[in-house]
């Protein structure tokens, strides 16, 4: 009895051969999948909690700005400081633009106006940006790094005061340098 290839029970070393590339691709796909959707869910998360910085001027000058939450940074305009309860309205300015702001909770006790001062929320539909969080820092003369750099591209900075929360003194001397 002659066994013929076609009938036989047993899959061809050929056959066999396919059927593991096929199996080795399904699940190379499948890691594959799952990689991507990990990516997505991670880059999702990201921008979730991602919060753009901007300045009175960029948000004057930018559209975009109504519902998204951002950090605003500049400087409590003088004479522009309210309370009614634990409300606090009040103006940041760069000097170039300003922005009202409207605050419900406790200030920090180092918030003042003139103080550098970095807020947390989002513009309102009356053009009010509504802040969750202030922050102020505790050296008068401080300004968040960000404002300051800003201020110094718009020509406005004025000042002396630290920005970067760095002393002032000045650099190091170098150390001499030896010849051989």
């Amino acid at each position: 009895m002659t066994l013929d290839a076609s009938t036989s029970s047993f899959p061809s070393p050929r056959r066999r051969a396919s059927a593991r590339k096929r199996r080795r691709f399904a699940l190379l796909a499948v890691i594959g999948l799952v990689l991507a959707a990990a990516v997505a869910l991670v880059l999702n998360a990201f921008t979730d909690t991602l919060v753009f910085f901007r300045t009175p001027s960029e948000i004057a000058q930018r559209g975009d700005a109504l519902g998204t939450r951002m950090r605003l940074g500049g400087l409590v305009k003088q004479g522009s400081v309210r309370h009614e309860g634990t409300t606090v309205f009040f103006t940041v300015t760069d000097n170039k633009a300003d922005q009202a702001v409207t605050y419900t909770g406790m200030l920090p006790d180092l918030f003042r106006e003139g103080q550098g001062v970095v807020t947390e929320g989002s513009v309102q539909t009356d053009g009010v940006f509504k802040a969750d969080s202030v922050l102020a820092k505790h050296d008068e003369n401080y300004m968040p790094k960000d404002v300051a750099d800003r201020l110094k591209e718009q020509g406005e900075w004025r000042g002396g005061g630290k920005s970067d929360g760095k002393s002032d003194a000045a650099p190091a001397a170098k150390p001499a340098e030896t010849s051989k």
